[in-house]
């Protein structure tokens, strides 16, 4: 033997060689001693008596077939298959051996070509060796990208998922199974065969993919034309099926990372509202960057529409006592919903917006018990939504009672602060009556709710035209037969609503609604007057008591008489 050299391989195995014969293939052992020619003196033998391979790709197995490669002239003892061939053409390349063969007089066979053909072949490979060389990609990262070998194991994992569905090599995954279902949105046609036929592929790609290598399978995947959905939906599964394993929790940020990184760059309609939520739930405690939150909370707000209130309720973060839930998330959400509301256009967003109301109301009704919640946070959500996004006020002033009953040490500017979140000409008769006589509430928000409710009526009865069923009459002109088309009429001191003939169509049931919540109010306001009445006289009584006497009596009977009479 020539002149022996240990090599040790990443502190794996050491490995006796010659350099003369490995250096006419090796151009890293070559320079290792010294570029001369034939036999190296005795002192370069000694300094390279022993060399250490830090990072060699593929390891000592790899390192192996190399010399076995070189010690058989240039291949004969050694065969590239599926399973070697990656780890071969970047041991190859570490050792410079395209760049020794170059070198060479007469060109000996080259580990590089060799590997490169086996390579070429790769689309034709079968599903489970193209899935093995993704396996071994990842553990020769970063060799794995500076030769190609990367983008070739991807290329051709991409063209066995893209492959018709009848000519697809079912694995052992379904998607079918329940831990398939748990990725997609049960209202979603993720189920349905077409969709099924294309997912055979999850399982075994979950099960091997890291989190640098499934952005980039899902990158190229997308870039081959790969329907939204499914990348999405893959995703999702791949999360599921990775995170609760995985070692760290910077492996679990990772993944979350590179699944929120590719979902944000997909269509909204293909991200499941329920698969978003529960990245949101896994991410929680993890503290993902802020630009990885803000990503998906845009994501989220984009389809507030389809969330459910169980969803809107996150826990408040650790730490936080300003509120029992996540008032300030949701408040994002919102944010984020209706910032690609303008972005998209006004046209069909009323409908969604409507949604985000309601459930908005859900979420006020739930946390406004929440003795912790400011009032500042309460308006701001309660005001957070425009105007179009309600309908009806009931549920907004259901949740404000409910949010005045618990916090009882609230100024009166405080609860007006509150209410004016309140539209009072979209409360009904019947909220109306309750906020009459709730003394919760503050005597301003009463008056302008009656002050509303008034113009809505007067309004509704000028609009009404000739043929209008309901008109406001005084008492003498009616039993005159007379008619009086003003809309309120005092006569006597007393207000009097009358409904000349109900004989009311079906489109005009919300007057009749209407009317009846003035007649109760009206009725209301008599018993104040009464109420005012009599303490009137308690007081002017009292004053009287000193002088005594029977005049005295009767000139507090004929004060009495001399009032005014305000109410019936």
């Amino acid at each position: 033997m020539g002149c022996v050299l240990e090599v040790d391989v990443d502190g794996e195995e050491v490995f006796l060689v010659d350099k003369e014969v490995l250096a006419p293939f090796c151009g890293r052992i070559k320079n290792l001693a010294g570029g001369g020619e034939g036999v190296v003196g005795a002192a370069a033998a000694a300094a390279v008596a022993r060399v250490v391979l830090r990072g060699f790709p593929g390891g000592a197995e790899a390192f192996e077939l190399v010399a076995r490669f070189c010690y058989t002239g240039g291949g004969g003892g050694v065969a590239v298959t599926a399973s070697n061939a990656c780890a071969l053409r970047c041991a190859a390349e570490f050792m410079d051996m395209a760049a020794a063969a170059a070198q060479e007089v007469s060109t000996p066979p080259s580990l590089v070509k060799m590997t490169e053909k086996a390579l070429d072949e790769m689309p034709q490979w079968s599903w489970q060796s193209v899935v093995e060389a993704v396996r071994q990609c990842q553990r020769l990262l970063p060799m794995a990208d500076a030769t190609g070998v990367f983008d070739r194991v991807v290329g051709a994992l991409v063209s066995h998922v893209a492959v018709s569905p009848g000519d697809a090599t079912p694995t052992s995954s379904s998607p079918e199974s329940s831990a398939f279902r748990f990725s997609c949105d049960t209202k979603s046609s993720c189920l349905s065969a077409r969709c099924t036929s294309r997912t055979w592929w999850f399982e075994d790609l979950a099960v091997v993919l890291g989190p640098g290598m499934v952005e980039r399978v899902a990158g190229a995947l997308l870039a081959r034309g790969t329907d939204h959905g499914v990348v999405s939906r893959f995703l999702l599964y791949y999360l599921k099926c990775r995170v609760a394993g995985a070692a760290t929790a910077d492996d679990r940020r990772a993944m979350l990372e590179a699944a929120i990184a590719v979902m944000s760059g997909l269509d909204r309609s293909s991200v499941s509202c329920k698969g978003l939520f529960g990245i949101l739930r896994i991410s929680s405690p993890l503290k993902l960057p802020t630009s990885c939150h803000d990503s998906l909370v845009a994501m989220i707000g984009a389809k507030l529409d389809h969330a459910t209130l169980d969803n809107l309720l996150v826990p408040a973060p650790p730490g936080t006592t300003s509120s029992l839930y996540d008032v300030t998330l949701v408040l994002r959400f919102l944010d984020a919903f209706l910032h690609h509301a303008a972005a998209t256009g006004a046209r069909g967003e009323t409908p969604r917006l409507k949604k985000v109301g309601k459930l908005v109301d859900l979420y006020l009704a739930e946390v406004a018990p929440d003795p912790s919640l400011r009032p500042a946070m309460f308006v701001e959500l309660a005001t957070a939504l425009p105007a179009a996004a309600r309908d009806c006020h009931d549920a907004l002033y259901r949740a404000i009672d409910v949010y005045f009953q618990v916090h009882t040490r609230l100024t009166e500017e405080e609860k007006m602060r509150i209410c004016k979140g309140i539209n009072y000409e979209k409360l009904s008769p019947e909220c109306c009556k309750h906020l009459a006589r709730n003394a919760g509430f503050p005597t301003r928000a009463a008056v302008q709710a009656l002050a509303s409710q008034h113009t809505v009526l007067k309004s509704l009865l000028r609009g009404g035209g000739p043929d209008e069923h309901l008109r406001p009459v005084s008492a003498a002109k009616h039993r005159a037969g007379g008619e009086d088309h003003d809309d309120l009429v005092a006569a006597g001191g007393q207000v009097v609503l009358y409904a000349g003939r109900l004989d009311l169509s079906l489109e005009s049931q919300n007057l009749r609604s209407l009317l009846d919540g003035m007649h109760w109010r009206v009725m209301e306001l008599e018993k104040v007057c009464s109420r005012m009445k009599t303490q009137m006289s308690k007081m002017k009584a009292a004053r009287r008591v000193a002088g005594g006497g029977a005049a005295a009596a009767a000139g507090r009977r004929a004060a009495s008489r001399s009032l005014p009479r305000m109410c019936s």
